[in-house]
């Protein structure tokens, strides 16, 4: 094995788009940083900044359509293929709430000599630091005090510092408020940017703290002269009414006072004192001389040392070694990128993937542009897409040790789940819950749908947000009571919703839809999507199985449900229904959710139906190149145990141009529309080639790839609730597994199957040959 992976990435010169800046965040906040030594500038995001609604409120409801829902049921049970396409209210298209960026803090000084550059970010820590000639800048967002940090030293002769709105795509009815106020702790930045026609403003206030020289107002900012460094906190929130400017500076000198026990450079309680932009009654001095101490480097360690504690203790959780060469891993990213088939590359990758992951994961999961994005344009509106890609996003969460993801998707379920019961109501007549496929984060309703994309039609959203919370469960080895709450309520649903028989009296899923596909001879809205089949199915039986008490009439209800079909062509149909024929060129693989994320469909359970979603796979297109699809597609065939398919759709992305020198990636090949699918799912189909584990079950190499033939994987966890190491080479594989309880699971190597007998609290290590 070669000497450990670099983990991090780094660059020689600054980034010039938004889209190359390094990237830190805590769940909460977000920051892009381009490390400019001249103009240096950092995006600062908020999960919470999405715009207000426009258009008909009453649009951003689900539709009252039940009454009408028998009806639809009737016709399309008779053989009507087009009866759901006039299935709605006749809205519009109502797109959901667009994310956006709040502002960037710019920090300006004289040109100088450009030697020896270089930034890097550091994913075990999240800083983000940028180095030349004397001159350098850290940044990280604070997991443990919800702030995002910047530490410039050697500043040089004069500095100027401002918050700046001016965005791409910043609306040009965007009201803007400027304010500098000089305090004895420091220069209090502000910038308050309040949405056109709404009363909802977002606010960002950065507190600046200087060491030596002196500072002056210089609106919209400041100016620092001779300082040895400059220490910066920054938050943001949305709002209603008017933020409290001056409160939100007490927090942040609070911080400071918490790490340093007094509040240095105070001026004399008779000092003159005026402002630019302070609020009436709040004059503070333009101007002041700080004392000369290294308060501010002492507060940027301590800041940091409480923040490693969360973030490095997540990070270094899990980690991959594919033997890369050593000089290749100290490449640059940029360079690294120019030879994608290099396990140096799939190293850092897979380190940066899980780094993004971890630090767009707090108050929500990952977004569809994760945390970041510099452009108010968002594509698709930066929102939380649930008929794939937050799934693929959030994928790797129970094995690869992030359990502050699974956090945030809960957290993200359980704010909504009131919304969800509304949706059941109004859509289809039922108690319980039905998930929406698009939410901005504050609503959980089901309102963005047209005929062409029915999905206010799909039931299959609650079980998928819900099987991740599942896997985290199995692999702590306890069941949380919230999501034990939830999967009743989807339970309950299909009790209400499961009422109509086909011909032979089995219960039919009607109205039904497969993301985001249509049948080549029928409408969208159809009967017996396959995903709905087995969505219905596993909540049912998940439900059944943390509540004893239903149990019965619960797997009753599943056991009634049509078994899957399979088409003329050998493969598992996307429809179950007869006569409903596939479209095979389509970037979703949503009729494939039994074998991933379910285990529904296995070689091992299943061998038959199995053997038609591999056909099922091969007979799939790529449609549009988008990464989701690709990466889909690898996590399927993993689970399928086809390691040449695996590194085919893995190689599409890695040769496809798809990532950015920030090692964030993009929807479409070529480095069109930025995107986290592929950076944050790379991760998930790197462990399922590897490992796979089921609650009575371990994989072993399950789809080796022939390109990385010596390796090790540490630190993953298992449904059965175990820890794993892994290492393999061409001739022997080696696992060292550390249960945490007492199981009998089905041990599956490249060589075969045999039981293996686990005890609590004693390590086994198992040996086999790799092939």
């Amino acid at each position: 094995m070669s000497a450990t992976p670099v983990h991090g990435t780094w660059e020689p010169r600054p980034a010039a788009r938004w889209e190359d800046a390094f990237l830190s965040g805590n769940g909460h906040h977000g920051a892009l940083v381009f490390g400019d030594p001249v103009d240096d500038r950092t995006v600062v995001t908020h999960h919470t900044l999405v715009r207000p609604g426009e258009g008909d409120e009453r649009h951003r409801r689900p539709p009252h359509l039940a009454d009408g829902l028998a009806a639809l049921q009737d016709r399309l049970l008779s053989g009507d293929l087009t009866a759901a396409e006039d299935f709605t209210d006749g809205r519009p298209l109502t797109r959901v709430r667009p994310f956006h960026p709040a502002f960037q803090v710019r920090l300006r000084r004289p040109d100088s000599l450009r030697t020896g550059y270089r930034r890097t970010v550091d994913f075990g820590s999240g800083v983000v630091r940028a180095a030349l000639d004397g001159w350098t800048s850290r940044v990280f967002v604070s997991r443990a005090d919800d702030v995002i940090v910047q530490y410039v030293t050697g500043p040089g002769p004069a500095l100027g510092l401002s918050l700046d709105h001016r965005l791409p795509g910043a609306p040009t009815g965007l009201r803007v408020g400027h304010g500098a106020v000089l305090t004895p702790e420091g220069a209090l930045l502000s910038l308050r940017a309040r949405y056109p026609g709404s009363d909802l403003s977002c606010t960002g206030v950065t507190l600046v703290v200087v060491s030596g020289g002196a500072t002056t107002l210089a609106p919209p900012g400041v100016r620092v002269e001779g300082a040895r460094s400059v220490l910066l906190l920054t938050r943001v929130r949305r709002h209603t009414g008017e933020a409290d400017v001056l409160a939100e500076g007490r927090a942040l000198r609070a911080l400071l006072a918490g790490t340093s026990g007094t509040c240095r450079g105070a001026l004399p309680a008779d000092a003159p004192r005026t402002a630019y932009g302070a609020p009436p009654g709040h004059a503070l001095r333009t101007a002041y001389d700080a004392p000369r101490d290294e308060g501010p480097g002492d507060s940027y360690d301590a800041l940091l040392a409480r923040h490693l504690l969360a973030h490095r203790t997540a990070y270094e959780r899990v980690t991959l070694d594919l033997a890369a060469d050593p000089d290749e891993r100290a490449l640059p990213g940029s360079e690294l990128l120019a030879r994608p088939r290099g396990a140096a590359l799939l190293e850092r990758l897979f380190a940066a993937g899980r780094y993004h992951l971890l630090s767009s994961s707090g108050l929500f999961p990952p977004r569809l542009t994760g945390l970041w994005t510099g452009d108010w344009d968002t594509a698709w509106s930066g929102a939380f897409t649930h008929d794939a890609n937050l799934n693929l996003q959030t994928a790797s969460a129970a094995a690869a040790a992030l359990p502050e993801v699974t956090g945030a998707l809960a957290a993200l379920v359980r704010r909504q789940l009131p919304d969800w019961r509304d949706n059941a109501r109004a859509v289809f007549g039922a108690r319980g819950v039905v998930a929406p496929a698009h939410s901005d984060g504050e609503s959980g309703h089901s309102y963005h749908f047209s005929r062409e994309y029915p999905l206010h039609l799909w039931t299959a959203g609650a079980d998928w947000l819900l099987k991740p919370l599942v896997d985290h469960d199995e692999t702590r080895g306890g069941r949380d009571p919230r999501t034990a709450a939830a999967l009743a309520e989807v339970a309950l649903f299909y009790e209400d919703f499961l009422t109509r028989t086909d011909s032979e009296g089995r219960l039919a899923v009607v109205p039904s839809y497969s993301p985001e596909n249509r049948p080549a001879n029928a409408g969208w809205g159809t009967v017996d999507a396959a995903m709905d089949l087995s969505a219905a199915r596993h909540a049912l039986l998940t439900a059944a199985a943390y509540h004893p008490e239903h149990a019965d009439r619960w797997r009753a209800l599943a056991e009634r449900l049509p078994p899957h079909r399979i088409n003329a062509d050998g493969a598992l149909a996307e429809w179950a229904r007869p006569g409903l024929e596939d479209s095979y060129d389509h970037r979703h693989l949503s009729h494939l959710y039994g074998v991933w994320p379910l285990d529904e469909i296995t070689p091992y359970d299943t061998p038959g139906l199995a053997a038609a979603a591999h056909r099922a796979l091969e007979l799939r297109g790529a449609e549009n190149d988008s990464a989701h699809g690709h990466l889909h597609h690898a996590l399927i065939a993993a689970r399928l145990r086809d390691g040449e398919r695996v590194t085919h759709a893995l190689g599409q992305v890695l040769d496809g141009d798809f990532f950015h020198a920030s090692l964030m990636s993009t929807h479409y090949p070529h480095r069109h529309v930025y995107n986290a699918d592929a950076a944050h799912t790379l991760p998930a189909v790197l462990i399922e080639a590897l490992v796979q584990s089921t609650p009575d079950r371990l994989v072993l190499l399950p789809a080796p790839l022939p390109a990385y033939p010596s390796g090790g994987l540490r630190g993953i966890r298992t449904r059965f609730g175990a820890e794993l190491d892994l290492t393999w080479s061409p001739d022997a594989v080696t696992a060292v597994v550390r249960p945490a309880r007492t199981h009998r699971v089905d041990l599956w190597t490249p060589t075969g199957v045999e039981p293996l007998d686990l005890v609590a609290g004693e390590d086994r290590v198992l040996t086999t040959k790799a092939r």
